[in-house]
């Protein structure tokens, strides 16, 4: 007997995660904008205390009966907004539930939820990190794009991206054959029109492309990114070392002494935001050096800075100041699309 795979993954599941993970982000922020602006209302009267964690817990089972009980590909992004909204509202009262105060506003819930978020993104990339799909996969991956054809709603993209998936399965299947003779005979709907994240890429793309041909182009990328360290080391030393400290005594002529003083007792969290700042400094000076050779390499060593920031310096910069943590993670997010895109946009002129 033929032995086959266990676990199928999901080549499109990219997609489902990155709705999941927004919709779970974007609960935190509403319900603690909610509650801070309502004044932390209780729902249960007297006696009762209904917290926000078993509305999660709902949400998070309404999404699991849907997998269960629904078969096509927009149930399963509903569920994925759905469970992600669930998780968000769960997770949101961990502070609750690591204390024995029952301590909703414990300092470290926010970097908490922060870890949990990227322990979930870790673990979907180590899933698909080898990027190498069995030929089982593949056919498996064309027959989810089949469910279209049965429901009279395949496009032209569709189409192409199965029949790209069927390049990749067994030449001698009978069934990949036959599933190549359905897609060249299904009949296609128009292609739908670029919803606006696509138009806005294109726009993008189209920028970056002119952008590039001014001769100052990578001086200014350099001069960016240089700022950018400078400001973020400069947060992260006044964080570490001038915290607490008023301005008479940081001009004062015993500051030496008391900085001194204050390096001696840094906690491990303060140390550990100063040593992956560096680190994250160590990766833009690699690529200000690179960049005059090589965009590309000196693209993917500013991505590697933001990583380590995103990953490393977050996590202690949330135990510390949530709010500024919040601001400073939105930053390198929107340099980390920035800096994908310049990526993907370079490795396909370079091809």
């Amino acid at each position: 007997m033929k032995k086959h795979l266990f676990w199928i993954r999901n080549l499109e599941a990219g997609e489902d995660l990155e709705n999941f993970l927004v919709s779970a982000v974007a609960s935190i922020l509403i319900i603690r904008l909610y509650l801070k602006l309502t004044d932390y209302p209780q729902i249960g009267g007297a006696t009762l205390h209904i917290a926000h964690m078993l509305w999660g817990g709902l949400l998070m089972l309404a999404a699991l009966i849907i997998l269960i009980a629904f078969l096509n590909r927009s149930a399963q992004r509903w569920a994925a907004v759905i469970g992600g909204i669930g998780f968000g509202t769960f997770i949101d009262e961990v502070g609750k539930f690591v204390t024995r105060e029952n301590d909703y506003f414990y300092q470290p819930a926010v970097a908490l939820m922060y870890i949990t978020f990227i322990l979930i993104v870790l673990g979907v990339r180590a899933i698909h990190h080898k990027r190498i799909y069995s030929k089982e996969e593949y056919l498996m991956n064309t027959l989810r794009v089949i469910e279209e054809v049965a429901l009279h709603d395949l496009d032209e993209n569709e189409k192409n991206r199965a029949l790209s998936y069927l390049e990749n399965t067994d030449p001698e299947d009978p069934l990949a054959d036959a599933l190549r003779r359905i897609l060249t005979g299904a009949l296609l709907v128009p292609t739908p029109r670029p919803g606006i994240p696509a138009r806005i890429k294109h726009v993008f793309r189209d920028l970056y492309l002119k952008t590039t041909r001014f001769p100052g182009f990578t001086v200014a990328l350099v001069v960016f990114f240089l700022v950018q360290l400078v400001l973020k080391m400069g947060h992260v030393i006044a964080l570490v070392f001038f915290k607490g400290l008023g301005v008479d005594q940081i001009f004062d002529i015993g500051i030496f002494s008391r900085l001194a003083e204050r390096f001696d007792n840094l906690t491990f969290v303060e140390w550990a935001e100063f040593a992956s700042s560096l680190l994250s400094a160590v990766f833009v000076f690699l690529g200000v050096i690179r960049i005059t050779r090589s965009r590309l390499a000196a693209f993917k060593l500013f991505e590697r800075s933001v990583w380590i920031s995103i990953f490393l310096t977050q996590v202690f910069m949330f135990y510390q100041e949530q709010f500024i943590a919040l601001v400073g993670l939105t930053l390198n997010l929107l340099i980390l699309a920035a800096l994908r895109y310049m990526i993907h946009t370079e490795a396909s002129r370079t091809a």
